[in-house]
């Protein structure tokens, strides 16, 4: 017991952050941010989600920090009609932070964030029929319909093929190469091109030779500069194809959707699409009953 307390005691005084001493919330973001900033690609996030939470911690001791306090912070935020989903991605980035400081310095500093994640909805699943996306790409401009027709084909992301270059194009073998900085998993991914999606690039390729041969990207504006955004041309197809309720990255449910109707299981979904973890993908589950119930037909047995 004496070389327990005695530990307890070293570690203590041995830190760089005193319990004796005040550790702001500031502080803490402080810390973790710099972090962020040299190692995450989604550091802009983090600041975003940082300062909404200043608001309301700034200030604060972390030393004495309670479980009452965190529920205020999402009692505020749910008044102000702020979803969950939100609540708890910067309640994940709080703790995130918490522990970050409690490995680097070694400390044992409280973290009552840990277990108040709010429950969420599975999320939105908007996607198109075959005869929709006929008439969307009809309706959609020559480049924005090649960008379409791409993203339903292939399942990518729109930011992923807004910036995709051709030395990441591969016609011989079929595929398309996604280095980890082109992905929002930060990890590499070829995507196989099927002849919807190589006639759309051999579309824009042509169209590249003819106006703008020294450029790389594949999608291009009048100026033969890289597109950066969609939105607009793609609302108004929307508008004159007579879809609702649909956005850009709902072409990439589409993919899935499709994929998932057609008895491709859920893991080479995953595959093709990128997601971390199956358990993103299985949003897509209840698309395909039908394969459940040929899958339950092979245990049929003679039992009364």
């Amino acid at each position: 017991m004496q070389l327990l307390t005695y530990l307890k005691r070293y570690i203590r005084t041995s830190c760089s952050i005193p319990m004796s001493k005040a550790f702001l919330f500031e502080d803490l973001m402080l810390m973790f941010l710099k972090h962020s900033q040299a190692t995450k690609r989604s550091y802009r996030d983090d600041l975003g989600r940082a300062r909404t939470l200043a608001c309301y911690f700034a200030g604060r001791d972390m030393w004495t920090l309670r479980a009452a306090d965190v529920y205020g912070y999402i009692e505020q935020r749910r008044l102000a009609g702020v979803s969950n989903g939100t609540i708890n991605r910067e309640l994940m980035l709080f703790s995130a932070a918490i522990g970050h400081v409690r490995l680097t310095q070694e400390i044992e500093l409280p973290n009552p964030v840990r277990g108040r994640m709010l429950p969420e909805s599975q999320g939105r699943v908007r996607w198109l029929t075959q005869d929709e996306a006929q008439r969307l790409i009809a309706s959609a401009e020559p480049c924005l319909a090649d960008f379409i027709r791409l993203a339903l084909h292939t399942g990518c992301r729109a930011g992923e093929l807004i910036n995709l270059q051709w030395s990441r194009v591969d016609f011989a073998r079929s595929l398309l190469t996604l280095e980890p900085q082109h992905t929002k998993t930060a990890r590499r991914r070829s995507v196989p091109l099927n002849s919807q999606a190589v006639t759309a690039l051999q579309s824009r390729l042509a169209w590249r030779d003819r106006y703008c041969p020294e450029t790389n990207y594949v999608f291009l504006n009048d100026r033969c500069s890289p597109r950066r955004t969609f939105q607009k041309g793609f609302q108004e197809a929307c508008r004159v194809a007579g879809i609702d309720n649909f956005r850009i990255h709902d072409l990439r449910h589409t993919c899935a959707a499709w994929l998932v109707n057609t008895g491709v299981p859920l893991i080479v979904v995953r595959d093709l699409l990128g997601h971390a973890s199956v358990q993103t993908t299985e949003i897509y589950a209840h698309l395909s009953p039908e394969n459940v119930r040929q899958a339950l037909t092979l245990i049929e047995g003679d039992f009364m």
